[in-house]
């Protein structure tokens, strides 16, 4: 099933979508920054909330025990991790899941660590709930994480939980199984509790392997994870996510989540969330083809037209991390300001002198966008 990505005579006049992604910037400005997918729904996704409008069915959320069935067949299908449906518990998003967990583990006045470069609310996520931050940076050449470093911040710093990025946004890392067995180790030696943001999981793409932190052994006792199939199927916007445990020691922190967090999870949300994860998987494999044929065509752009731009092809997320430390000046603001083309700072994901590029859109607004850049900077 091949997905339809949104084309440049889309990003125009009536047919421009009215989304944060496109809202945020002016008419003339391509934005290539916020984690959204220009593409149109998976049919399955768009059958269920048609007939939902159709039928007015637009109250409150039902989310047990459909959701938990749903990501336990998933997950089975696609990663070969059997987990229990019955440890699932629907939240709003993966934002508000992680916040939560944190507040159930007693996070205020305490330090919750995490790996720059990193989605930014991870930062905010911490302040939420009152918590201090230790800074653990991803190791470089390639991007992995520092697990001397994190050793010698979970002795120093006692935090109470480590944020884990897994696939890790922006980089695009798929963190291997052993160097998350070592994290669960490390976590488990030095009573750490691991909260896992695996929002960009489903979004592996070809020749990666996603390996689902609770399903390496011991990881149940000290992690509990936030999934949600928003980012692979452009679901942000209908709020959906879970919280998923794997063991007693899980299933007691998700006892302490407020029961009111699933009545505030979007029904339509649901609904498509059901159908995404039921009966999207011939859809979501014609996307992770589409996806790769766009980082092939990023990197040959690149490589022709912004020779100086450095990046690593990503393992996962439709995102690319773009060391730009090599152009003069602020390299971000001209291609904003001169070339009409926005991406992420990435000062604000921790990593200064790089910049995030959305692939997720079609072949010929990511030429055009790029096309921009190089002349921007001439």
């Amino acid at each position: 099933m091949q997905p339809e990505f949104l084309t440049l005579a889309d990003t125009v006049g009536a047919a421009r979508r009215r989304s944060e992604k496109w809202a945020a910037e002016d008419p003339d400005v391509l934005p290539l920054t916020v984690a959204e997918l220009d593409v149109a729904l998976a049919p399955p996704v768009a059958d269920v909330l048609a007939a939902a409008v159709a039928a007015s069915d637009t109250g409150y959320p039902s989310a047990a025990p459909g959701l938990g069935r749903a990501w336990a067949g998933f997950a089975e299908r696609r990663w070969g991790w059997i987990l229990d449906s019955a440890a699932v518990r629907a939240v709003p998003d993966v934002g508000v899941g992680v916040v939560e967990v944190l507040r159930a583990l007693g996070a205020r006045g305490r330090t919750v660590a995490f790996s720059p470069p990193v989605y930014p609310p991870f930062w905010s996520w911490a302040d939420e709930v009152g918590a201090q931050v230790c800074e653990v940076p991803l190791a470089r050449d390639p991007w992995r994480l520092d697990l001397p470093a994190l050793d010698r911040a979970f002795a120093e710093h006692r935090p109470v939980a480590y944020l884990l990025c897994s696939p890790h946004n922006p980089v695009g890392r798929v963190h291997g199984a052993e160097e998350l067995a070592e994290l669960v180790a490390l976590a488990a030696r030095h009573g750490v509790r691991v909260v896992a943001d695996e929002i960009h999981a489903p979004l592996t793409l070809p020749g990666a392997v996603h390996t689902p932190l609770l399903a390496v052994p011991g990881a149940a006792e000290v992690a509990v994870s936030v999934l949600s199939a928003s980012k692979a199927f452009n679901l942000a916007g209908l709020k959906c996510a879970a919280v998923v445990s794997g063991s007693p020691a899980g299933r007691a922190v998700l006892d302490r989540l407020s029961p009111d967090l699933t009545s505030r999870t979007g029904h339509l949300g649901v609904l498509a969330s059901l159908a995404a994860l039921d009966h999207g998987d011939a859809w979501l494999d014609g996307l992770l083809t589409e996806l790769a044929a766009r980082f092939d065509q990023l990197g040959d752009l690149l490589g022709r037209q912004l020779p100086e731009v450095r990046w690593a092809r990503p393992e996962a997320t439709y995102l690319a991390w773009l060391d730009v430390s090599a152009l003069p000046g602020d390299p971000v603001e001209v291609f904003r300001r001169r070339g009409r083309v926005a991406l992420q700072d990435g000062a604000r994901f921790g990593g200064p002198g790089f910049a995030r590029l959305n692939a997720g859109t079609g072949a010929d607004v990511l030429a055009e966008a790029v096309a921009r850049m190089a002349a921007a900077l001439r």
